[in-house]
């Protein structure tokens, strides 16, 4: 039986995206997460890993969508 997988490299795209969208850079969403570097939001773009659930919860507001519209699930 095959069960849905998050695709990181995807959803690290599609956060690019949603980003472009709201007109955020890298370093406004460091900023709104109160991160003392971009590499954690640099690693969520590029797939090397995905924010927490907290995180996700905070992202999806900042992208005034949901965690589901940011995932990608095979």
């Amino acid at each position: 039986m095959d069960f849905p997988a998050i695709d990181p490299v995807k959803t690290g795209d599609n956060i690019t995206k949603l980003r472009k969208a709201a007109g955020l850079s890298v370093h406004d969403v460091q900023a709104a997460f109160g991160f003392n570097s971009p590499q954690a939001i640099y690693k969520w773009i590029s797939g090397k890993s995905l924010p927490s659930l907290d995180n996700f919860i905070i992202l999806s507001r900042l992208l005034h969508t949901s965690i589901e519209d940011i995932l990608v699930i095979d």
